[in-house]
């Protein structure tokens, strides 16, 4: 059966860093735009970044230049390293797999656009 399975989430301080993996498996990973989308306290679900079978990578606007989202086709693996965290990224991580990125991040993001989820992994900053 289809299964992306998270891990590293964690509670680090302000400043700090996380990497994330997501590891899959049950699916054609490589037909598949990756990407993760996280879910603060009380908010809805938001894409954060997207990469293509190609490597190209996409990302919401509140993480440009802190977080890195890569893929290794050949492991059905993928990662997002989290840098310069802040208390505002504290969130539920979720791996997802769609169709098109703008599904994940973009004109066209939402969870609704998503075929296969993780089960998430959590994420807190402190100040």
């Amino acid at each position: 059966q289809v299964q992306l399975v998270e891990s590293g989430g964690d509670s680090v301080q302000a400043g700090g860093s996380l990497r994330l993996s997501c590891t899959t498996s049950g699916f054609a990973y490589v037909n598949y735009c990756m990407g993760w989308f996280r879910q603060p306290p009380g908010k809805e679900r938001e894409g954060v970044a997207a990469i293509d079978r190609d490597g190209a990578a996409s990302y919401a606007d509140f993480v440009k230049g802190r977080f890195t989202i890569t893929r290794d086709n050949a492991k059905k693996t993928l990662h997002l390293q989290m840098s310069n965290l802040q208390p505002e990224d504290t969130a539920m991580y979720y791996c997802a797999a769609a169709f098109f990125c703008p599904q994940i991040v973009g004109p066209l993001s939402g969870a609704g656009q998503v075929n296969y989820w993780g089960q998430g992994t959590q994420v807190t900053v402190s100040s």
